[in-house]
């Protein structure tokens, strides 16, 4: 089964799919890129662009993961900006980035695989709903279920406390912003869940797939 990971940071999603499935992670950072290939190096890792990528390969693949980036739609962004307190400064106003909304799209009506995509909780009405989970939301074409999350300790946490509660050591690496690389990564855990959730609705699909050939056999030999 061939998975693609985009938008793959250090590989949080990732870190726990164990090395069955044949994963292609695609990251615009090649320093991060370099660091996730040390962490999986028997994953292919792209250096490039994860949203025209996907446009190009989406039907190489049988499961989609994609992240886009969330700051534009983060509620602390817009707090910070529409709100400005003491504590943070001011910062302009943005377009919220429409590429999470193109990617959503285009999984929906051109995708035959399964997909999910995730971000953050937007300030605004999410445009396409999507399913609350944590502090992100999710929009798939398969039951992700629920998931009793753990505190991602990012409030106040360092880069080693986070690396920590994540499983995921980048100390080794000479890369900046450690501390949002890791706070981007999505917990191994969830990842693990939305995996798994995904392999049973691909069982769920195949057994159905089998009745329904099991009952066409059967009346074609009333029919003989």
């Amino acid at each position: 089964m061939k998975i693609l990971n985009l938008y793959a940071g250090v590989g949080g999603n990732r870190k726990l799919w164990g090395d069955e499935y044949d994963v292609t992670a695609v990251e615009m950072n090649p320093d991060i890129a370099e660091v996730y290939q040390d962490l999986y190096p028997n994953d292919t890792v792209i250096v490039g662009d994860a949203h025209q990528y996907l446009l190009e390969n989406y039907m190489n693949f049988d499961f989609i993961w994609s992240s886009p980036p969330c700051p534009s739609h983060s509620q602390i962004r817009y707090n910070i900006g529409f709100k400005a307190n003491r504590k943070y400064k001011k910062v302009d106003a943005k377009y919220p980035d429409m590429k999470l909304y193109e990617e959503i799209l285009l999984l929906q009506y051109w995708y035959d695989g399964k997909w999910v995509v995730e971000n953050t909780i937007p300030y605004y009405e999410p445009l396409i709903p999507g399913v609350k989970l944590g502090k992100h939301l999710w929009w798939s074409n398969f039951d992700i279920g629920s998931y009793e999350l753990k505190s991602r300790g990012h409030r106040g946490g360092t880069v080693e406390s986070i690396s920590k509660l994540k499983g995921i050591d980048i100390s080794k690496y000479d890369i900046k912003n450690k501390r949002q690389i890791m706070r981007n990564c999505v917990q191994p855990e969830v990842g693990l869940h939305i995996l798994n959730q995904w392999v049973m609705s691909e069982q769920d699909t195949t057994e159905e797939f089998s009745t329904q050939l099991g009952m066409d056999i059967l009346e074609a030999k009333k029919n003989e």
